[in-house]
């Protein structure tokens, strides 16, 4: 029985080549910490994160040298740019002018009327969507205080916002509602759902460092997917933003929606474990994000008990005392020197991945 129930139907948006809603797949996007006017950083991190699989990258745009920017470094790249702008009306435009696939507003805080149209217009003139971005932290005073920094109050500046973006004949709209605890992200999705068809980027903004960060997303975006709600989702980490990608791909992949790549189990360890499993489970995994080939790699500390309690895994390998073994389904393959483990293991999953490949071309 699925965890999962069915998705919440919704009108589609698209940001560059990434389709956004309804029946499309659930996209995995971060943000770069980089200054976005630094091009050759900001390029060389959005690249680490293509290669860990983001679909969809968000840069900040805090004055006109970073929209500038956006043009070159949109020239070095292949996934999609949104623009992140507060205030400042002309730094939206200007972003869209340099190439951006998409803009982050918060039409409340752009100001005047004749603003934020001008902002709708040149959306509509390079054909780019809105999206909308409510945080608990953020919201216009008037709603403050009459309501609070509530999961209502998330709600009505989400709606009044909309309001004004659709009353200019702009429907190419995606929201996010965040708080920075769970319970108020998840009970503002919930009261927001039934009343648009909007479609969701969801997460928990301003999470926290790396437990309570994973802890967070985990259990606020798997709460809201596992009830169908969510289109593109960011998990926010004080960290290397490449956790954020891993993170993304581990919640959709343990509620069975999408899986990148091959997954990766390993055991907690004992006092059986010889080998520096730690290490080598983190390193393996960081080699995993790279490729793409959809297998269960096992990583076990000791010889005894570790091919036959992982012996559903495709590939593996086994601690002892100096040494290892590589085994496949269960059954041991070769004695393997334990510094030599993890590149031995990934060699032979790239031959799997290989012959893999070649089979299936022959068939087509």
């Amino acid at each position: 029985m699925s965890l999962v129930q069915q998705r919440r139907q919704t009108r589609q948006i698209s940001i560059g080549k990434v389709k956004i809603g309804s029946d499309a797949p659930i996209s995995v996007q971060s943000m770069t910490n980089t200054q976005t006017q630094d091009v050759e950083a900001t390029v060389k991190q959005i690249l680490a994160l293509e290669k860990a699989g983001c679909e969809i990258i968000r840069v900040a745009v805090p004055d006109m040298e970073a929209a500038l920017a956006i043009e070159k470094i949109k020239q070095r790249i292949t996934i999609p740019v949104i623009a992140d702008i507060h205030f400042d009306y002309r730094l939206a435009l200007a972003s869209a002018r340099a190439g951006a696939d998409a803009l982050r507003i918060n039409p409340g805080n752009i100001g005047e009327a004749k603003k934020i149209r001008a902002v709708v217009d040149c959306a509509k003139d390079h054909g780019i969507p809105i999206r909308i971005g409510v945080n608990a932290g953020s919201l216009e005073k008037e709603i403050e205080q009459r309501l609070g920094i509530t999961a209502e109050a998330m709600v009505e500046s989400a709606l009044r916002n909309i309001k004004i973006l659709e009353d200019l004949d702009f429907h190419h709209i995606k929201v996010s509602l965040k708080a920075s605890d769970v319970s108020r992200t998840v009970k503002a999705y919930r009261l927001l759902a039934s009343k648009i068809n909007v479609p969701f980027h969801v997460g928990v903004t301003e999470a926290g460092g790396l437990y309570a960060g994973i802890t967070k997303s985990a259990i606020g975006i798997g709460m809201l997917l596992a009830e169908g709600l969510g289109d593109t989702i960011r998990v926010s980490l004080t960290r290397d933003p490449v956790e954020e990608i891993r993170t993304g791909y581990e919640i959709l992949r343990a509620l069975g929606i999408r899986s990148r790549g091959p997954e990766l189990i390993s055991c907690p360890t004992c006092g059986r474990c010889k080998i520096d499993l730690f290490k080598i489970a983190e390193e393996t995994e960081k080699a995993l994000l790279e490729r793409s080939s959809k297998i269960k790699v096992a990583i076990m500390g000791c010889v005894v008990n570790g091919p036959g309690e992982a012996k559903e895994a495709d590939i593996g390998i086994a601690g002892g005392d100096g040494m290892g073994i590589l085994f496949k389904k269960g059954k041991v393959v070769r004695k393997i020197d334990q510094d030599k483990l993890v590149d031995q293991l990934l060699s032979e999953i790239d031959k799997m991945t290989k012959n893999s490949e070649e089979l299936s071309g022959k068939k087509k």
